[in-house]
C-alpha cells in the first residue's frame, strides 16, 4: 500500500520532467545562417570576417597619358590619370548609323561651359571638343547623336571640369 502511494507522485514527476524536457529541446536556438550574408548572427556584433575590398574599377584605354576613356561597344566612359581610374564609369551614348563617332587618340582642342550647335541648333552645355566638331556635352543617352558622346548631367560635368586643352581622349570601339 505504501509503494501504491508513491507510485502516483513519482510517475507525475516523471511525466513533469519528461515534458519540460521536450520543451527545453524544441525551444533551443537552432544553428541557421546569419541574420544577412557576411553579417553578424547577432545584431551589433562585427562579423568575424572582414568583407573583401571592393574590385579596382579598369578603363579599357591603353594610350600612357590618356585623361579621357570612352568605350562605344558598352556606352560607358571614366576619366584618368596616370592609369588609374578616377570617375567613372558613367554612362554615355554615342553617334548614329551615318554619323559614327571615330575610335581613336585625340586632343582636347577647346571646351565651352555653353556652346550652341549652328548645325544642329541646339545648346551643348559643358561642351569638351576633341575631334574637329565632336565633343561630349549633356545630351539624352537613351538615343544615338550626330557623332558626339551624349553624356548625363554629372558625367558631362565631371569631363568639363577635369579635361583641359591639350589633354588626350581615347576612344575605344
Amino acid at each position: 500500500m505504501k509503494c501504491e502511494r508513491l507510485r502516483r507522485p513519482v510517475a507525475r514527476l516523471a511525466l513533469l520532467i519528461g515534458t519540460a524536457a521536450i520543451g527545453f529541446a524544441v525551444a533551443a536556438p537552432a544553428q541557421g545562417e546569419p541574420l544577412w550574408p557576411g553579417g553578424p548572427d547577432i545584431p551589433g556584433v562585427p562579423p568575424l570576417i572582414a568583407p573583401p575590398p571592393p574590385a579596382p574599377v579598369v578603363a579599357p584605354c591603353t594610350a600612357p597619358k590618356a585623361r579621357g576613356c570612352m568605350r562605344l561597344s558598352t556606352n560607358e566612359a571614366w576619366l584618368m590619370d596616370n592609369g588609374k581610374v578616377t570617375y567613372g564609369p558613367t554612362p554615355i551614348s554615342h553617334g548614329r548609323e551615318g554619323f559614327r563617332t571615330r575610335a581613336g587618340v585625340f586632343d582636347v582642342d577647346f571646351k565651352r561651359e555653353d556652346h550652341w550647335s549652328t548645325m544642329h541648333h541646339v545648346w551643348m552645355k559643358y561642351a569638351v571638343f576633341f575631334d574637329g566638331d565632336i565633343a561630349t556635352h549633356i545630351g539624352p543617352i537613351e538615343e544615338e547623336s550626330h557623332g558626339c558622346i551624349r553624356m548625363t548631367p554629372d558625367g558631362a560635368r565631371e569631363f568639363f571640369y577635369y579635361l583641359e586643352p591639350g589633354d588626350i581622349i581615347e576612344v575605344v570601339p
